[in-house]
């Protein structure tokens, strides 16, 4: 297979036309065994680190299921995210909550929870998140959140590791660790460059690292407490034709290299890299039109269903399910049902021209593609369905007109 079809490979084209069938759509596809695969692949490169996975990525109970089965911890970013992690069998212990400019609701969420929960880790990034865990007479474990100065990832909104939002500054994070030490339970040290790293230019990210090493040593013999220096995840997957894959292995070893002689052993935060190609999104062609100098292809998916593309100027393969093979390729514009210009999944893409009724398959949305569906303009949220096997559950239903509206205090 080449170009967008690539990506097809190993997905059963019939059984995802009967899902379509079964379940309506648009309808987002996760296969479980995929997920358990990367996982597998993950901790064969890292062997002995401490991995915790990125439940915003996705956050499907199948996947929660998935990644402690293998052996990994989880790090979430919400009172949500938190709530459902303790809906799993996982030992707190392998919790650990990333406080970003945390809300109220978030941090007393957290602080009961830690009450009766006290191997979990708070990480935080800013003086006033210390101050205010020691408001809320927080004793429990605290992991401090730097900023390397460092960044990298696949676009300028999620680079994280030279963006003043995240972390504490790293030429200052001493003189929190003093002084806070006194007064809090310091267990690690964290940071993050950002998301999507590919291929194997690894040099932002070995740059971040080397300064962490740094401030590792020099942390741990004031600080002895200290078990671990997390960090985080970004591992990318690629999504076009001509992008490479991360080459895991390759980034693992520089890794070890670099952290030889560091006081504090390795934890990593991935997300995307064990999920994003265990994800397919199903929707229906509802228009064909010939306009002044395109073919504009609508659907029944759209920045509501998959905001990556307008968010991010995002890519994502899209293969015309229903087309037979000798039908020819157009170049054609795929956008989606909401009021604005900028909702287009796929511009000039060389398609089997779709027609109407027709179903599309957008490939590589396990990560942030369900995750970010919204009901703006009065949308619908879509549905998703696991794979285990040849075994398929709905995992979350359609929203339906009836709940949209209630959601606004609306009844018909």
């Amino acid at each position: 297979m080449e170009g967008d079809a690539a990506w097809m490979d190993g997905w059963d084209r019939t059984q995802l036309q009967t899902l379509a069938d079964t379940y309506g759509t648009p309808v987002y596809v996760l296969d479980r065994a995929r997920v358990a695969r990367r996982c597998a692949t993950l901790a064969a490169a890292f062997d002995g680190v401490d991995v915790r996975y990125a439940m915003k990525a996705n956050s499907d109970p199948a996947v929660l299921a998935t990644v402690i089965d293998a052996g990994f911890g989880l790090e979430c970013a919400s009172a949500g995210e938190l709530h459902l992690a303790l809906e799993t069998d996982i030992d707190p212990g392998r919790l650990h909550y990333t406080a970003v400019n945390p809300p109220t609701l978030d941090l007393d969420f957290f602080v009961e929870c830690a009450e009766l929960r006290p191997a979990m880790t708070v990480t935080a990034g800013a003086v006033d998140t210390l101050q205010r865990l020691l408001d809320r007479q927080y004793t429990g474990r605290v992991a401090l959140r730097v900023n390397p100065g460092v960044g990298a990832g696949h676009h300028a909104k999620v680079t994280t590791g030279d963006a003043d939002k995240f972390g504490v500054p790293i030429e200052e994070a001493m003189s929190v660790l003093e002084r806070f030490e006194d007064r809090l339970r310091f267990v690690g040290l964290h940071a993050h460059a950002g998301s999507g790293i590919l291929g194997d230019d690894h040099a932002s990210h070995l740059a971040m690292v080397d300064r962490l090493v740094a401030l590792a040593t020099e942390a741990a013999a004031a600080v002895p407490g200290l078990e671990y220096l997390d960090i985080g995840g970004g591992f990318g997957v690629p999504y076009r034709p001509s992008e490479r894959p991360l080459a895991l292995d390759a980034l693992a070893a520089a890794i070890d290299e670099r952290l030889q002689g560091c006081p504090l052993p390795l934890a990593i935060e991935p997300g995307r890299y064990l999920v994003a190609p265990a994800g397919v999104l199903l929707s229906r062609v509802n228009t064909s039109k010939r306009a002044r100098t395109q073919r504009i292809i609508g659907i029944d998916a759209g920045m509501t269903t998959l905001l990556r593309p307008m968010l991010y100027d995002a890519y994502h393969p899209i293969v015309n399910l229903s087309a037979p093979p000798e039908r020819a390729r157009e170049p054609v514009t795929v956008t989606g049902p909401i009021c604005e210009t900028g909702d287009v999944l796929a511009t000039d893409r060389p398609l089997r021209t779709p027609q109407r009724g027709e179903l599309l398959a957008i490939g590589i949305t396990g990560a942030y593609g369900f995750e970010m569906a919204s009901t703006y303009n009065m949308r619908a949220r879509p549905a998703r369905v696991v794979l285990d096997g040849d075994e398929h559950t709905l995992s979350v239903p359609h929203q339906t007109l009836d709940e949209l509206l209630a959601d606004r205090g609306v009844s018909r």
